[in-house]
């Protein structure tokens, strides 16, 4: 088969689209004609390479695709040939004290497909049974490959870990990336009023179509002293931050009194000044959220499916082209998701 693949860490010219092994399924696994993959920030870490990440060279990346079973193991019980299905990338063990309490993203030895193993932007991909989930006739490829990993993620930040209430305001930043539509569509449908982020006109018109009441020009204007003035000085009940260092001291002064900032990454930098004072005069909350439980991951699918959401695709490119879907992700081209299809696929 063909696959994207590097075999160092690097720039984009590491990237690769070539031949390699064809994967044979293990007794909980699933072989899977993969139909489009899609992108997101973390298959650009993964390529540069992160603090304590050993991979396997080379290296097929990628956490979000889906397609049709072509093959199942012999203890798989859930699909069989022809299904159609999608990837939902976080692998537990389902054995551990979290697992068994179904908070499978506190696994101890939780880890993500395409970003400490092999992952699945390729004609192929041998996935454990558990992390697939049916895929409705009607839904297009590109829809189901780009909605997996950050539809969760969003989900259980806002809907489990923050806990966000109908009326609540909520401040989604980066609302153009994979993981800040998702969570300005989520908040709007759970009835919150949406204030979101973005660095041009265009991304924030497309912020207010996914179900944004207020739209902020961050490139322009201190979001922080905008949320401010829009709130009459009250502040918004829970921040959305995956964006980091540059962006968390302005995250806390957004918040009201009893706020709570939810982040599940840290694209500018991990280690921003703790901000205690005003954690504790306020009385902040700070959550950590990691993708998400699979009974989560099913909950927020089945709404995609459904029309409920929609993740947003800003171009569809062959597999062979996934240098430039890199350089799209880094260089912030665009609203929403890109997805890859391989070669054979790409003309159909």
């Amino acid at each position: 088969m063909k696959a994207v693949q590097f075999s160092e860490h690097g720039d984009r010219d590491v990237i690769e689209y070539g031949e390699f092994p064809d994967p044979t399924p293990d007794r909980d696994e699933v072989l899977v004609d993969i139909k489009a993959g899609a992108l997101n920030h973390l298959d650009v870490w993964t390529r540069k390479g992160l603090p304590g990440l050993d991979l396997d060279m080379p290296h097929v990346p990628g956490s979000d695709g889906a397609g049709v079973v072509l093959e199942v193991g012999e203890d798989v019980t859930r699909f069989e040939a022809g299904d159609r299905v999608a990837v939902s990338a976080g692998v537990s063990c389902g054995k551990c004290e979290f697992c068994r309490h179904g908070e499978h993203s506190l696994c101890k030895g939780y880890h993500i497909i395409g970003e400490h193993v092999r992952g699945v932007h390729s004609e192929m991909a041998a996935v454990p049974e558990a992390n697939l989930v049916p895929v409705p006739e009607g839904v297009s490829w590109e829809t189901a490959a780009a909605a997996p990993l950050v539809f969760q993620t969003a989900w259980r930040m806002l809907v489990v870990r923050a806990d966000v209430q109908p009326g609540e305001k909520v401040l989604v930043l980066g609302a153009s990336g994979g993981v800040g539509h998702a969570a300005v569509q989520i908040a709007d449908y759970i009835g919150a009023e949406v204030y979101a982020t973005g660095s041009s006109q265009e991304k924030l018109d497309h912020a207010k179509e996914m179900g944004a009441e207020y739209a902020i020009n961050y490139a322009e204007e201190d979001f922080a002293d905008k949320i401010s003035e829009l709130t009459g000085k009250r502040g918004v009940d829970v921040v959305v931050d995956h964006i980091g260092k540059e962006t968390y001291p302005d995250s806390l002064k957004s918040l009201a009194k009893g706020g709570r900032l939810v982040t599940c990454g840290a694209t500018t930098g991990p280690n921003p000044g703790a901000g205690l004072n005003r954690i504790f005069w306020n009385q902040l909350s700070i959550l950590g959220s990691t993708m998400a439980s699979h009974g989560e991951a099913d909950d927020v699918l089945e709404l995609v499916w459904k029309g409920e959401f929609e993740p947003a695709i800003r171009e569809v490119l062959p597999m062979s082209e996934a240098d430039r879907a890199h350089e799209m992700l880094e260089e912030r081209e665009g609203f929403g998701k890109v997805v890859v299809v391989p070669d054979s696929e790409y003309d159909r």
